[in-house]
């Protein structure tokens, strides 16, 4: 998935206001067990240049004021825009909040410093795009130098080496997965900056995705909010790291 450029206003590290009509949306709202938050927002649904802003924000317990973690960075998303209702092929950025795989995942050797699991990416490890497939939307191994049923649809991921050195599945469409004719998408990732608009992921410089992917602990259950900067609002950071 691919990426592109802009800077959104001023990016300061307080979450923008929201109304309690807007806030109470189910799609928006933020698990109680959330400790840990990425926030990607735009002043609208068509991100100039497809570029939004990304925000981290971590808390010690439900009840606890959101913190700023990192400084506020630029991400390529989708060129396809945002999006409410999703459909495969669309290579637009989903709305709403959604945790991340359990799994971290690259073409490169382990970066270390993380605290999930990851796999190295290898030949024949492919990402089924095909809506059809029983497969669908999930990372599937065959033999090195065979060609899957679902491979006209898919990505063989091992190939992306400028895209995929390390990624970060966003759990959009999964647990259920929907398939057949009006699937809303698969392989919506968190992966490195492509200097062009991505086909529906979020990506960030390589440095700043390492970053996340140290940062981010499966035990705190860290979600990913997309959406406008009306639509993410929350209880602004009390205070900011370095």
């Amino acid at each position: 998935m691919v990426i592109a450029l802009l800077v959104l206003g001023s990016l300061g590290c307080y979450l923008p206001s929201v109304s309690a009509s807007v806030a109470s949306h189910s799609r928006f709202l933020i698990p109680s067990s959330a400790r840990e938050l990425v926030v990607v927002s735009s002043p609208n649904y068509n991100p100039p240049g497809s570029l939004m802003t990304f925000r981290t924000y971590q808390r010690t317990s439900s009840t606890s004021p959101w913190v700023a973690v990192f400084p506020p960075w630029r991400a390529e998303t989708g060129s396809g825009h945002l999006v409410n209702v999703r459909r495969e092929g669309d290579h637009a950025t989903p709305t709403g909040v959604f945790a991340f795989g359990r799994t971290f995942y690259g073409v490169k050797a382990n970066p270390g410093g993380l605290h999930e699991t990851y796999h190295r990416l290898i030949c024949g490890d492919w990402w089924d795009e095909d809506p059809y497939s029983r497969t669908y939307n999930r990372l599937v191994h065959v033999a090195c130098g065979t060609t899957p049923d679902f491979a006209a649809w898919s990505e063989p991921l091992w190939t992306e080496t400028r895209s995929y050195p390390y990624l970060a599945v966003i759990n959009f469409n999964m647990n259920p997965t929907v398939r057949g004719r009006d699937a809303p998408g698969s392989g919506i990732f968190l992966h490195a900056w492509m200097y062009a608009p991505t086909e529906g992921c979020v990506a960030l410089r390589i440095p700043q995705l390492l970053r996340v992917l140290r940062w981010l602990r499966v035990a705190d259950h860290p979600v990913i909010e997309i959406g406008t900067n009306a639509e993410v609002g929350h209880v602004p950071p009390v205070t900011a790291s370095s």
